[in-house]
């Protein structure tokens, strides 16, 4: 279920006076109307708001010819400047804006893009929708109640003779009001502009009944979106579960059969030594080994190139976060190579060194790459075997186990860590036998697959 189109689409039969069924016995919209154009010349003669310009669109009479679509009997076309009253707020500048709210910055301090920070006195004092006039995120639309400082990137949207605020925030979200932004490098929407949007305004009484209505939907979209984000939550941790019980053999059934690791571990280093029995804390089935990854994996291998070499980069932005395997790579004139390079070749298992991309599992298989590819160790560690399936060595490298094992060294970044190839050189590696290490990877595969399924069906 796409629960932002289902809310665009409940919007969409408020705004056209189809959510909510219509009562002949509620005082008509365009009765509101002249009210709120006494109140509005009343506060302009006590100097409270200012006259706003007449447009070309503004008459004297609420009745407007080439309307966008047909609404009820009792309701009315008019504009956003004639029902409200728009001002921008108040420059302050960014040193007294502070992030954080304390007894001397206790307002809030609304600007183009929202929620700003908090300072030490307000401007403005009541319950207002917002309008963002300035920034990449103008036309958004916030809420404020109670004392607080808007700027002048903000329009404050003064609303007269009970009309229901939640109605006004809502229909301001329907209208998309970026849409009358300038296309410069900063984009910026004018009160002359917003004042000229026309709207459809309903009878107050049947807003209320909008109002309620589109809160009772949208608290249960809340809910299913707040299941949905359950449900991933745990498809996620499912995964884990699957990797964990992977890697400690517990996957698949063992088979007597196989040829076990130990014979497979003197293939790849005869010297390497095998800490697995029956008293480690791993507990694996009699078949496997555990080694080092060292013993396992050659780690980041070094080729030599020539000066100005075009070679292929594959940076940690450019491999997908989670399980997937995706990852793509640039092509780039590598420059003055004064020493080797970490080469990649088809196979390689590329894991990020990084946190918090570490965490975020960006590991992945590289494969089809063109003849000259490499890249520098900055960004991620290489691991290469001939004597393990890549896609167990991948799924090793995205458990939580190896995950929890890096800890690394903190390079300036605050909450970044480098991993170091001293660190991972030496985290303990399950090596199942050959042909179980296939048959746990259709099972991982399997079981991502069904999990897959669901994730996809909660995007629809």
């Amino acid at each position: 279920m796409d629960t932002k189109k289902l809310r665009q689409k409940i919007l969409d039969l408020a705004i056209r006076g189809k959510l909510v069924p219509q009562d002949p016995n509620d005082e008509p919209a365009s009765v509101l109307l002249e009210r709120i154009k006494a109140e509005k010349e009343r506060l302009i003669k006590e100097g409270k708001i200012k006259k706003s310009k007449k447009s070309a669109k503004t008459s004297d009479t609420p009745h407007y010819e080439n309307v966008p679509f047909e609404v009820p009997n009792n309701w009315v076309w008019t504009t956003l400047g004639e029902i409200f009253n728009l001002q921008a707020g108040k420059n302050i500048t960014a040193k007294d804006i502070f992030t954080r709210q304390d007894t001397d910055h206790r307002f809030p301090c609304y600007g183009g893009n929202g929620l700003r920070g908090y300072v030490s006195s307000y401007n403005r004092e009541g319950h207002f929708p917002l309008i963002g006039r300035q920034g990449a995120l103008c036309g958004n639309i916030n809420e404020a109640n109670g004392q607080f400082y808007a700027t002048e990137h903000a329009i404050v949207v003064d609303t007269h003779c009970e009309t229901n605020i939640d109605w006004a925030i809502n229909v301001l979200l329907y209208l998309n009001l970026n849409q009358y932004a300038t296309s410069t490098a900063q984009p910026g929407l004018s009160v002359g502009t917003i004042n000229e949007v026309m709207i459809p305004v309903p009878p107050l009484e049947e807003q209320q009944r909008i109002s309620q209505r589109i809160n009772d939907w949208f608290a249960l979209i809340d809910k299913i979106e707040q299941g949905k984000a359950d449900l991933q939550v745990t498809i996620k941790q499912a995964k884990n579960k699957i990797l964990d019980l992977s890697i400690h053999g517990k996957l698949v059934p063992q088979e007597p059969n196989d040829e076990p690791a130990s014979e497979l571990l003197k293939r790849i280093n005869p010297k390497a030594e095998n800490t697995c029995d029956n008293g480690h804390k791993w507990k694996l089935p009699q078949s496997w080994c555990l080694i080092k990854l060292k013993e396992a994996f050659t780690i980041n291998p070094r080729n030599k190139a020539n000066d100005d070499t075009d070679a292929g980069f594959v940076p940690m932005t450019n491999i997908s976060d989670g399980f997937s395997n995706l990852f793509d790579y640039e092509l780039r004139l590598w420059g003055k190579i004064k020493s080797g390079f970490t080469h990649f070749a088809d196979d390689d298992i590329a894991v990020a060194k990084i946190s918090p991309c570490l965490e975020n599992r960006k590991s992945v298989i590289l494969q089809n790459l063109p003849n000259n590819i490499g890249a520098g160790t900055t960004e991620l560690h290489i691991f290469r075997s001939n004597y393990t399936i890549p896609l167990y060595g991948l799924y090793f490298f995205k458990s939580n186990y190896f995950i929890g094992e890096c800890v690394g060294t903190f390079n300036g970044v605050v909450g970044q860590q480098r991993v170091g190839k001293n660190v991972v050189e030496d985290i303990l590696f399950p090596l199942p036998p050959f042909a179980e290490q296939r048959r746990i990877v259709q099972k991982i595969e399997e079981l991502f697959s069904a999990l897959d399924n669901i994730q996809k069906a909660l995007e629809v």
